[in-house]
């Protein structure tokens, strides 16, 4: 990769499964909100609620999966996950053929949904980290950020044509399929992976240790081998993947930023979604189009994510980038019927995701440098857990804002706040810590010495940092999450 290497046979097939299950997500582009305003024929207070309930519910079924991912094998992690979507989401068109698709089954499925995507975005993040090293990390990243854009900007058009001449659910369909080919996929990348470890726990060890009685010498005797216990998750596990995010400084300004940004995009996008699909009468393919076509700007970015970050450094990157990708949100206050407002809204998405695929690897790669090997996917559960809690938070405030005061005024709100959200970026200036990972971290030889050296893996399959294919508005964020 870096230096004209190529990154060999696995991650060839890992590239090849994120984009399928990328093309997949991004055919289904706002499907489940589109069936609800067009299928079930609800409103905007409804869709905001089932877009926040199942996001809040599957945080809180996720929240004991870092510790059982973390000390577990993660591509099986990875192929389960893919395999309980796969179930998950086809439930909805079987439903639907037989006539008894409803808001509450939509509901469980988002549930089961994002619980699985926390617990594939923990043990794909540990897995890409475990797979290269080295300045090929952010480069893998850049690829698999560039993969997601590119996805972006062809199928959402090909899906709304696809409902327009075949139906609603033809697009979770082949969501459906995707996950199964994603599986399929990781399957193919190969055994190789070395068991996980749990480590030790040294106040243990000093108790038995204490109490243990004097060692006697003693005729060795062969034993007969006995099964090894599953062990169980203690209860410090439960929290190092928070306790990590809270102590580390520039981490704990970070996640606070990504959890804001990406709660008042997420939270405006069933709001949007309604405000074009029904109040201006935009066609499912105008609304798919304007959303995707501006993601060309997205392979550029990624494109320029490690040339900068070699030059101006990581946290600097995050910074500038950061601050431009929170400009964008506002001017959809004033989105209007035809083809200027189809124009307006292509002008800011084409902004926020030029911003944000450089935003989004520079960020992924310092949390992984920053992040030890043994707590990878408790870090990286915590941070999905934590930023779909923001997520779900805010998009049930912003749906009954914008039931008592309607769409327009709940998106210039929501327009107006998230350009705070750079005083937590500015807030980073820590040119010594930003130089060096945090000290748990192992570097393994030829790791590269920090963020500016351009390694770490990132945005790669579920990845949960600022972009993704979640909601529906200026759909640059978490994918981190769905990725």
């Amino acid at each position: 990769m870096a230096g004209g290497r190529r990154p060999g046979r696995r991650f060839g097939w890992l590239w090849a499964a994120y984009g399928v299950s990328a093309i997949g997500t991004w055919l289904a582009f706002d499907s489940f909100p589109l069936i609800a305003i067009t299928v079930l024929h609800v409103g905007p207070g409804a869709v905001s609620a089932m877009a926040a309930a199942g996001l809040a519910a599957g945080a809180m079924v996720a929240l004991p999966l870092g510790p059982w991912v973390e000390f577990r094998r993660k591509r099986p992690v990875m192929m389960t996950m893919d395999l309980v979507r796969f179930v998950a989401v086809l439930s909805v068109p079987v439903a639907y053929t037989i006539g008894r698709l409803g808001f509450g089954q939509l509901l469980v499925v988002s549930t089961v949904v994002a619980a699985a995507d926390i617990a594939f975005t923990a043990a794909a993040g540990a897995f890409l980290k475990g797979l290269l090293a080295g300045p090929d990390l952010l480069t893998a990243n850049a690829r698999l950020e560039a993969t997601t854009w590119l996805a972006t900007t062809v199928a959402p058009p090909l899906g709304g044509a696809a409902i327009g001449l075949f139906g609603p659910v033809t697009t979770v369909l082949a969501n459906a399929a995707s996950y199964l080919l994603s599986a399929l996929g990781l399957r193919a990348v190969g055994a190789g992976e070395p068991p996980a470890v749990r480590p030790a726990n040294p106040r243990g060890a000093r108790r038995r240790a204490r109490g243990a009685a004097p060692a006697v010498p003693r005729q060795a005797t062969p034993a007969a081998p006995r099964p090894r216990p599953r062990p169980r998750p203690r209860g410090g596990e439960l929290t190092e993947g928070w306790r990590h995010l809270v102590t580390h400084p520039e981490l704990r300004l970070l996640f606070l930023n990504v959890a804001l940004f990406n709660g008042l995009i997420m939270a405006t996008a069933p709001v949007v979604a309604v405000l074009m699909l029904g109040d201006l009468g935009f066609a499912p393919w105008q609304y798919g189009l304007a959303f995707a076509a501006p993601c060309v700007g997205g392979l550029l970015g990624s494109r320029l994510a490690r040339p900068l970050v070699a030059r101006h450094g990581c946290l600097r990157v995050l910074r500038v980038a950061g601050t431009a990708r929170a400009c964008w949100l506002l001017p959809l206050a004033f989105v209007q019927p035809g083809a200027g407002g189809l124009l307006l809204v292509m002008a800011a998405q084409l902004g926020v995701v030029t911003c944000a695929a450089v935003f989004n690897p520079v960020l992924v790669t310092y949390r992984l440098e920053h992040t030890g090997q043994h707590r990878v996917a408790r870090t990286l559960a915590a941070w999905s857990v934590g930023v779909k809690i923001a997520v779900a938070a805010l998009t049930a405030l912003w749906g009954a804002l914008a039931a008592a005061v309607g769409p327009r005024p709940a998106i210039a709100a929501a327009g107006l706040l998230i350009l705070t959200t750079p005083a937590l970026l500015a807030a980073t200036r820590t040119p010594a810590a930003a130089r060096r990972p945090h000290p748990d971290v192992a570097q393994r030889p030829g790791s590269g010495s920090g963020p500016g050296s351009g390694s770490g893996p990132g945005s790669g399959p579920g990845s949960d940092t600022g972009s993704g294919t979640g909601g529906a508005v200026l759909r640059v964020v978490e994918g981190s999450d769905a990725r």
